[in-house]
Order: C-alpha cells, then structure tokens, then sequence
C-alpha cells in the first residue's frame, strides 16, 4: 500500500513539475543517459588506457643526505651556493655551515635568500638587509635588538637544517717582536767620544791632549834632525 501511495506521488509529481507524462519523462531520461555514454565513449577513451599522472612525489628526487665537511675557508663555502647542482646548498651562521638544501626553493638560485647561499650572512640577517656590504659574519657595531633577531635565525637554522662544518678563521700573522731593536741600536750607535763621555772628568781630557800635541812636537824634531 505504502509503495502504491509513493508511486502515485511520484507520477504526480513529475507532472507538476516537468509538465511530462510519467512515460515521457523516464523516456527522455533513458535517451540523456545513452547519449552521455555514447559521447564518453567516443571522445573520454578507456579510462584503462589513459596515462596515469605523475604525482609531486615522483617528481622531486630524494636528497642526498647531508656531508660534513669540517673546517673550510669562506672562499670555498662559495662553492656550494647552489650552482652546482651536484653539490650541496650550504649557507653558515655565525661561522657554523648548515645543508639548506631541503629549502632550495628560497636559498637557491632564483630564491628569494639565494644571495646568502654559499657565504656567512650574520650582519645580513641581523640586519634583515640585502646589501652586499652587509653579506658577512662581521657583528661589530651590531645593536642587542639585531643581535636578538640573529639569535632567532641561529636557533631557527639550529632546529631546521644538519650543520656540516664550521668556517675557518684567517690567520693572523704574529707581530714582529722588538726584543732585539734596542741591542740593534746600542750596535749602530757611534762611539763617543771621551769628551762627551760625563764620566770621564775634564783635567784628564785636557792631560792627554796635551801629551799627545807634545808628541806630535817631538816626532817632528827627530825627522828635522835626521834630515840635518
């Protein structure tokens, strides 16, 4: 009975709304979904022959994990600011090297930070600037609120990426010693002479120039005599 009533409601519902005859409409109905298998047919394919979509997975190549490198010169950190693509993109904090090659997309060419790839950006980062000048691990003259905001990139790059090395510091070559100067010159300084010399009292400076001069005489009366 129930079935009955729904079915009746049904017919007078279609009716109402579709202005058909129960007949009509199903028969429109039955035609619309035979055309639309007919059109997927012809122009969607087999759903088994179509190509499956590469996904974003398969795309990206799983990264190397992370080499240490130790102790290097910041001339040879600038190898690996991303150009190479065989290398890895390393970028250093206060002289501590991280691997931020996981982050490619912002530290490496073409990113918006790739100018910090490959070098100390210390003063940069605590400066939030994107100055040449400023692309070093210099913090002299640096204020406590930059050195905050540096202090958070440290612990970020800390929690995020592998630290692989640390940057070697120049060598600074040892200053000359002045040990030696003095005795360099007591050996160059001229000799003085007696008559300078406040020690020596000046009766006695008198007294030998005056037997040197009677000398002096006396040599010259012997030749005079020979000559004779």
């Amino acid at each position: 009975m129930v079935g009955v009533e729904f079915l009746e409601t049904l017919k007078e519902a279609i009716t109402a709304y579709t202005g058909l005859s129960p007949n009509a409409f199903f028969t429109v109905l039955a035609a619309g979904i035979a055309v639309y298998y007919v059109f997927s047919i012809l122009f969607g394919g087999s759903p088994q022959h179509q190509p499956r979509p590469r996904s974003f997975e398969e795309d990206v190549q799983p990264l190397p994990p992370p080499v240490q490198l130790g102790e290097i010169s910041e001339e040879d950190l600038k190898a690996y600011d991303g150009n190479d693509p065989q290398k890895p993109l390393l970028m250093a904090i206060k002289g501590q090297i991280y691997d931020v090659s996981q982050s490619r997309m912002f530290y490496g060419p073409g990113g918006p930070y790739a100018l910090f790839a490959g070098k100390d950006a210390s003063r940069a980062l605590a400066k939030m600037s994107f100055d040449d000048q400023d692309l070093n691990g210099d913090l002299t003259g640096l204020g406590a609120f930059e050195l905050d905001a540096l202090q958070d990139w440290e612990y970020k790059f800390m929690s995020k990426y592998v630290k692989v090395g640390t940057i070697k510091k120049p060598e600074v070559a040892p200053e000359a010693s002045t040990a030696a100067e003095p005795t360099q010159q007591t050996a160059t300084e001229p000799a003085e002479s007696p008559a300078a010399d406040p020690s020596v009292p000046a009766a006695h400076v008198a007294e030998s120039t005056e037997a040197k001069e009677e000398k002096k005489e006396t040599s010259t009366t012997e030749e005079a005599a020979k000559d004779e």
